[in-house]
């Protein structure tokens, strides 16, 4: 789905400008973006499968929520919308706890330059908290220990999406560390 995002500089900051996510994606301009991932204070993980025709990485594991913030939106505001979105849950904007932003920049192909400012967050969330997850962006979903997805990280990271082994480490680590 097409949507009109905010445009940054090169550090991050707001232009004043807008585009098309898709116009955005073409020319390579920065945007922001949102990873919220899920955990359960039983010590495991929400993954989320993207769906079989996204443009990047179809298929691949990956955070439990990931998604563009839309113009005038704020990443906290934008991480409870895309939440709600792709599985379906209402969360509690007090426990929804930034942890960085992380600038990236892939190109798929000559027309998908993926520039973006990616807002990370934690949230605590029940395992038993019922899921719906958005039909045309997510294929499955699967709670999984962290040991679990320490050892996918580190054996056969080629059903996930491809970010940095480094990346997934520290989420795993954060995640350890507020149990």
């Amino acid at each position: 789905m097409d949507e009109l995002v905010d445009i940054l500089d090169e550090n991050g900051n707001y232009t004043g400008k807008t585009a098309m996510k898709s116009e955005a994606h073409k020319l390579g301009l920065f945007h922001p973006t949102i990873h919220v991932w899920c955990y359960s204070k039983r010590g495991k993980v929400l993954l989320q499968q993207r769906g079989a025709n996204k443009d990047a990485n179809p298929l691949k594991w990956d955070v439990s929520v990931a998604g563009h913030i839309g113009a005038g939106e704020s990443p906290e505001i934008g991480a409870l919308r895309e939440v709600r979105e792709e599985i379906g849950v209402a969360i509690d904007l007090k426990n929804l706890e930034k942890i960085d932003v992380l600038k990236k920049e892939k190109r798929y192909s000559a027309s998908f330059f993926d520039r973006e400012f990616t807002h990370t967050f934690l949230y605590m969330l029940s395992e038993d908290t019922p899921l719906t997850k958005q039909e045309s962006e997510v294929e499955a979903l699967e709670w999984m220990t962290l040991q679990d997805f320490q050892e996918l990280v580190v054996q056969d990271d080629s059903q996930l999406v491809p970010n940095s082994r480094d990346r997934y480490q520290q989420i795993i680590k954060m995640i350890a560390s507020r149990l």
